[in-house]
């Protein structure tokens, strides 16, 4: 789902970078109100968690990828959607200025997709799901599948306007590649929660990540 450099004309590479640097402006924001000195050691395990589950890219025709993301997972365990625009930032921005993974003209773009889009539906799509069933690790697997299946979507759309690739076809391969990546990324947000939920769930915002 990376982005590479010149798949979107530079005047539309600005206009996704302003988008992103106004809710990158908000996540650090975020960060200073509301990440102590004890929240710092999960948000490192969390980016280290998702730069790790990133790596596992399926080659998707047309020239991009398929991976999971992890925003949600950012965002539902810390409480807020820009939780999961904060982590993503730092891990975009340490794959694609360390190891080219995504490029630089098109990183607004990226942190979109992945931090912006996946934080937001993974945080608010799992708080309502909350309202309608009991189960927290169901609705951490339906956000999850959610967060990743419609970053995937907007890719798609970003790559149709710059005229990358037809509309269509993005939205068969990419829509098809990631509604089954989707699975695992939903599974592993589970997972992930009912595991840290376990173990420590003093260090969730939230009971078992519950908005309020």
């Amino acid at each position: 789902m990376h982005i590479p450099d010149a798949f979107i004309p530079i005047g539309q590479a600005l206009i996704y970078w302003v988008i992103a640097l106004i809710f990158v402006a908000l996540a650090l924001r975020w960060a200073r109100r509301s990440m102590g000195e004890e929240k710092v050691p999960l948000v490192a395990v969390l980016a280290a968690g998702i730069f790790a589950i990133q790596a596992l890219n399926v080659p998707i025709p047309g020239g991009t990828s398929g991976h999971m993301v992890g925003a949600a997972l950012a965002a539902i365990v810390l409480g807020s959607p820009y939780a999961g625009v904060f982590v993503l930032t730092l891990v975009l921005l340490v794959q694609g200025v360390i190891f080219g993974d995504g490029g630089i003209t098109v990183m607004g773009a990226n942190i979109i997709n992945m931090g912006v889009i996946g934080g937001f539906i993974g945080y608010y799509g799992y708080t309502a799901v909350r309202r309608l069933i009991s189960n927290a690790y169901a609705a951490a697997f339906i956000a999850g599948w959610a967060s990743l299946f419609i970053s995937a979507i907007l890719c798609v759309v970003e790559l149709a306007i710059a005229g990358t690739f037809p509309l269509t076809v993005g939205l068969t391969m990419m829509g098809a590649y990631h509604a089954i990546i989707g699975l695992v990324e939903g599974g592993i947000t589970a997972i992930a929660l009912y595991l840290i939920a376990s173990a420590r769930p003093d260090i969730l915002e939230h009971p078992l990540g519950v908005g309020t």
